[in-house]
């Protein structure tokens, strides 16, 4: 059977999504060595974590297109606390200028313990609290999580993309990737390679018989 290679990459905060940028700007290419392999999708400069790279059209396609509906889970944390009306707001549908988000799952949680620091740090404001939440969509508008929360009243200070269908950064620091072959022409079941740091970047874990998590990431939620 015919199989294609996906890269999994957890992109840090401030990196330009695309291989081409501006002078002095971070860019995939600052941590990706591999030629011929485009992002699918886009996250923002200022948000962090999952990228899938590959060259395969069809893959491309299973993994982005709307009609796939692929899960893409998000940890995210909001400035204030948020009310159960706002959360029921986005797990209903939050009317923006141009469409309505669908539904969505969405829940509080715990800071995740996996959680690396960012650099620089969120600004920190004694007199406000922050919460983290985790939300789960099926879109992937422009901005769609930041315009979210604040559309409820709960800004986003910062935004941690954990997952896209089965595929997650789990025991992937910033920076680092891994590679996996699906069967060419649509997203299957992974089959892992080890994890790769960056260029002149640390080394990364070990690998061996690491398999895929379900999502959601196994963490403590509030009481």
């Amino acid at each position: 059977m015919a199989v294609s290679t996906i890269v999994l990459l957890n992109k840090p905060y401030g990196v330009l999504c695309q291989f081409s940028g501006e002078a002095g700007r971070s860019t995939l290419k600052d941590f990706v060595s591999l030629p011929e392999i485009y992002p699918v999708g886009r996250l923002d400069a200022d948000s962090e974590g999952l990228v899938v790279l590959t060259a395969d059209g069809g893959v491309q396609h299973r993994i982005s297109h709307p009609a796939h509906k692929q899960p893409k889970t998000y940890f995210v944390q909001i400035e204030g606390e948020p009310t159960d009306t706002a959360l029921q707001q986005l797990r209903q549908g939050v009317a923006l200028a141009e469409f309505k988000t669908g539904k969505a799952e969405v829940e509080r949680v715990d800071q995740p313990a996996w959680l690396w620091p960012r650099t620089p740090p969120v600004r920190f404001r004694r007199l406000i609290p922050t919460c983290w939440i985790r939300i789960v969509i099926t879109e992937g508008k422009n901005r769609q999580i930041r315009r979210m929360t604040a559309a409820v009243g709960f800004p986003t200070l910062r935004l941690i993309r954990y997952g896209i269908g089965a595929w997650t950064i789990e025991r992937l620091e910033p920076g680092q990737w891994r590679e996996i072959e699906v069967p060419a022409g649509k997203a299957g079941r992974p089959r892992h390679t080890p994890a790769r740091a960056a260029p002149g970047g640390r080394q990364p874990f070990a690998r061996a018989n690491v398999k895929l998590r379900a999502i959601p990431h196994p963490i403590k939620r509030k009481k």
